[in-house]
């Protein structure tokens, strides 16, 4: 199948990695280039034992790519994951998502609208 996650942070690429692990075809996205850059190279801005050697093999067999751009990721798929962070230091009982990056991902939901 083929996959985006929108976002990543820990939720994203752990999930977008172990996705293509098992055999499916991820993009994950960001709009953040520099790490998109990184990604893209095999490195990994997160630290989770054994997620590096996991990117680096799944990037090497073409089953994980990373880009900046969420209308490529959207046409490319069957299945979108929205991957965004939860404010930090509220009570458990009033999270939300971060209005921020809820925000970021709206924006990449409407450059994403053309499919």
């Amino acid at each position: 199948m083929k996959l985006t996650l929108i976002g990543t942070g820990y939720v994203g690429l752990v999930t977008g990695t172990c996705f293509a692990e098992v055999g499916h075809q991820v993009i994950c996205v960001d709009s953040d280039a520099a790490k998109v850059k990184t990604l893209q190279q095999g490195g990994i801005p997160i630290y989770e034992p054994g997620l590096e050697e996991l990117v680096k093999k799944n990037v090497a067999a073409g089953r994980l790519n990373f880009t900046t751009s969420t209308a490529e990721g959207v046409e490319k798929s069957d299945v979108i994951f929205i991957a965004v962070l939860y404010r930090k230091g509220r009570p458990r009982n009033r999270r939300r998502p971060d209005q921020l990056q809820d925000r970021g991902g709206q924006k990449h939901r409407a450059g994403a609208d053309r499919r």
